[in-house]
């Protein structure tokens, strides 16, 4: 029930993402990555919703979607 979530701004922050993605169901986790030389956003996240559901209903309204003046990419996270 992992999504990654990419081409974010690097403005943009947890609680931004979280209430987008809280209108699908309830948001478990918001993981955003940071660069280890500047401290950075890199411009992609993971969240975990609860259900396979909210997951499905998140993907499906939410990808392709403009957020922050970016096209957002929004898919299923697969295992490394």
């Amino acid at each position: 029930m992992k999504m990654y979530v990419g081409n974010l701004s690097f403005d943009t922050t947890k609680q931004e993402l979280e209430t987008l993605f809280s209108e699908h169901g309830q948001v478990t986790d918001v993981h955003m990555p940071t660069d280890r030389d500047t401290g950075r956003v890199r411009g992609f996240a993971f969240v975990t919703m609860d259900s396979n559901e909210a997951m499905n209903s998140a993907i499906e309204a939410i990808h392709g979607k403009d957020f922050g003046g970016r096209t957002l990419k929004v898919n299923e996270a697969q295992p490394r």
